[in-house]
């Protein structure tokens, strides 16, 4: 606790303000309510008054100091906005503006203009209005209007400086800067990087790095600090110039931004190449009850908005995400809590991810949950849908084993039919999660011949334990996900060959990137461009007609559609083919709710309430066949409404670790932006065959922490303290 001692009172503008001793002047008013404009002021930077927009008035001392670095003392008595005041930093603000584009600064269409508009004043550079990318909205604009420098004294200098888009992810427009030096500080004293620095003198006086080099040849981090700190606009983000309408978080996190569910991928990436691993851990698993099986499975959507991916390769996130789930020492359990029981009871249909991730968290908040799967195992598609070489059973049963302590009960081999009997049972509440597991028709003569599969059906027979014979040659329709599982589970049964029939390229594959490379890898072939026609069995065997392909006019999808070439069928013989075109959803009529056109429950997008009172949906059976993360996701947005329902607040969040932010100082790492992503260690091909062993073996500690410290840590631009920013005042154009 602070002491009276370790207080000083003063006075600013007949206020009476008390703080701490060793505050500045400007800090003091700044705690007061008090705005004193400034413009190269930082509240993270060490201050040195250099724009001296901030000067005071203080009694009993000589000058104008600057209150940025003025020590506030006992007694003192301050005025900040005086006539002798309000015209300086008039004039002060003038000398800004002379190497500052002003044309948008006194024009009454500047709020409307965008920086490409043509200037009806026909007063800026080649007729257009030279504005920051905030257009009209930035920090030394507020900063202007406030003072009211009005008609200018002095001419504007158009230094006609090349715009740096050199690099891949920020843009360095130099003549809309000030020489605040923030950008400078930020980078030397607060990242503890130092690339940045003023270069030549007087009028030619700019920021920029040594020798003009590029911020990639200059080790630059692409944080993206320099930005955050930024007045004017003359450092900004490439991806919020050609994407005008992405938020904040998408441009500056865009990986936490991407993942469905949420997960602060920033901060667990940090905590792993710091070598925080169950921090890392407790981190993803505030929001998702599946790290080990995420970090196996996961399309990560993460990864695909990753910054460094314009520089060289996105952060290996899903991989790190398995590294910390198979470290896990229990420690984040202390954090976790659990509400008192609250009498209510829900029923949820489906123990898949979705239907596990709701009852998990609904458990948490002291509801009785009882969760009824058809399958004689719990996890859906995790389980009976995804191959063992890709998830083990036992990584997965330990994730649902946690979900039971949590108070879930899973009643197995239990199918429902009917909500009503859940209602009448006693369930308040009832969240139908029943997946997606009928495989879709090929709609082609023959299907039906014996040897012919679909896809879901045989990848749920295999992982159920039933023996499935598929001969010595194996055709397997489709481009997914499940297509790529069906042909490699083909080969680990004992098929000498396996054909893998797309009708598009493999550039439009669905198959996650890294999956078709398994499939190439253990030499499973793929045939592009190539659709069935007809299947028939001859002689025990079964004759596939194809026909080649060509693609057209973009579909739907956004993908170009394929087009059949006449004559150009051909045949193949086979011992099993295997459809794997996609699933469908299995929705019995009694839960008697509302149903798309395409047999998929409909559901509110932001409560997935469903068209019936106390029953909510959500996974596959909504979305249709998705993603592990996105089902996890619908869970738990179901999770906190049907909290709510209940009587509770809704808020399903908690912090299982207190080790929340990024160390500022990280320092320059020559070679920084030339770091290539790590491998992840693999079994060799010629050891899979006839088994369903693990195929990824886990990144070494080494490897993990190395990838962690690839990262730009985008994610500590959200905690740079924001500038003060000048009150919103009517605009002062009549000041001279």
């Amino acid at each position: 606790m602070l002491r009276m001692a370790d207080k000083i009172k003063l006075k600013i503008d007949n206020s009476d303000v008390e703080v701490e001793r060793g505050k500045t002047v400007l800090q003091a008013a700044q705690q007061a309510g008090i705005y004193i404009p400034t413009a190269c002021f930082h509240p993270d930077q060490t201050p040195f008054g250099a724009c001296r927009l901030c000067i005071v008035e203080i009694e009993k001392m000589r000058g104008l100091p600057t209150s940025c670095s003025t020590p506030a003392t006992d007694g003192m008595v301050v005025r900040t906005n005086t006539p002798q005041l309000q015209k300086l930093r008039r004039d002060y603000l003038q000398l800004l503006l002379t190497e500052h584009p002003h044309a948008c600064l006194d024009c009454e269409r500047r709020d409307r203009c965008g920086p490409n508009d043509i200037c009806l004043r026909n007063v800026a550079v080649n007729e257009r209005c030279v504005t920051c990318p905030a257009n009209g909205n930035c920090e030394f604009q507020r900063l202007v209007d406030y003072i009211g420098v009005g008609q200018m004294a002095l001419p504007y200098q158009f230094r006609n400086l090349p715009v740096d888009d050199r690099d891949p992810l920020i843009v360095r427009d130099y003549n809309l800067c000030i020489l605040c030096g923030r950008c400078v500080q930020e980078c030397a004293e607060v990242r503890g990087i130092g690339i940045y620095s003023f270069i030549k003198r007087g009028f030619e006086s700019t920021v920029g790095t040594a020798f003009n080099r590029t911020l990639r040849e200059s080790s630059c981090r692409f944080c993206g600090a320099c930005i955050e700190v930024c007045p004017t606009g003359a450092l900004y983000d490439k991806a919020a110039r050609d994407n005008p309408s992405l938020s904040r978080e998408a441009v500056v996190v865009p990986c936490h931004y991407n993942c469905p569910a949420g997960i602060n991928v920033p901060l667990y990436v940090y905590q792993v190449a710091q070598g925080k691993y169950q921090d890392a851990l407790a981190t993803i698993r505030e929001k998702v009850p599946f790290p080990g099986a995420l970090g196996r499975v996961c399309i990560h959507p993460c990864e695909g908005g990753c910054r460094r991916g314009s520089l060289n390769e996105p952060i290996a996130i899903r991989i790190l995400k398995r590294f910390v789930a198979d470290r896990d020492t229990g420690e984040w359990k202390q954090h976790s809590r659990r509400l008192p029981a609250t009498g209510k009871k829900v029923a949820i249909v489906g123990a898949g991810p979705a239907g596990l991730t709701a009852g998990y968290y609904l458990a948490k908040q002291g509801h009785g949950v009882t969760v009824f799967e058809q399958f004689p195992v719990a996890g859906g598609m995790m389980r009976v849908g995804i191959p063992d070489y890709r998830l083990p059973p036992d990584v997965l049963e330990g994730e649902i084993d946690i979900i039971k302590e949590a108070g879930v009960e899973i009643r197995l081999n239990t199918r429902i039919d009917s909500v009503d009997k859940l209602f009448n049972e006693g369930y308040q509440a009832v969240f139908l999660a029943p997946g997606a597991h009928r495989g879709m028709k090929l709609g082609v003569e023959g299907e039906d011949s014996p040897g012919v599969l679909d896809g879901a059906s045989f990848l749920r027979r295999v992982n159920l334990g039933e023996k499935v014979d598929v001969g010595d040659k194996v055709a397997v329709i489709g481009g997914g996900n499940v297509a790529i599982d069906g042909a490699r589970v083909a080969l680990r049964l004992g098929a000498r060959e396996v054909s893998l029939i797309y009708r598009r390229t493999r550039d439009e594959m669905p198959a996650s990137p890294e999956e078709v490379e398994a499939a190439l890898d253990e030499k499973i072939e793929i045939v592009f461009l190539a659709a069935p026609l007809k299947i028939s069995r001859n002689n025990g065997k079964l004759n596939l007609v194809c026909q080649r392909m060509e693609l057209g006019e973009p579909d739907a999808s956004g993908r170009r559609r394929p087009v059949p070439v006449k004559g150009s069928e051909f045949i193949c013989e086979f011992s099993t083919i295997i459809g794997a075109i996609g699933q469908a959803t299995d929705i019995p009529a009694g839960f008697q709710v509302k149903t798309s056109k395409s047999g998929i429950i409909e559901a509110n997008d932001d409560t997935l309430a469903t068209s019936r009172t106390g029953v909510w949906a959500g996974g596959d059976a909504v979305s249709g066949p998705a993603s592990v993360i996105g089902a996890i996701a619908a869970g738990r947005k179901a999770a906190g409404d049907i909290d709510k329902f209940l009587g509770g607040k809704g808020d399903i969040e908690e912090e299982l670790t207190q080790d929340r932010c990024f160390t500022m100082q990280c320092g320059l790492v020559e070679g920084f932006p030339e770091f290539e992503r790590v491998k992840m260690p693999e079994l060799p091909v010629n050891e899979r065959a006839g088994n369903f062993n693990e195929v990824e073996l886990g990144l070494s500690e080494t490897a993990a922490v190395f990838e962690g410290q690839r990262c730009f840590q985008c994610g500590c631009r959200l905690q740079i303290t924001p500038a003060p920013v000048a009150p919103c005042v009517a605009r002062k154009t009549d000041v001279k």
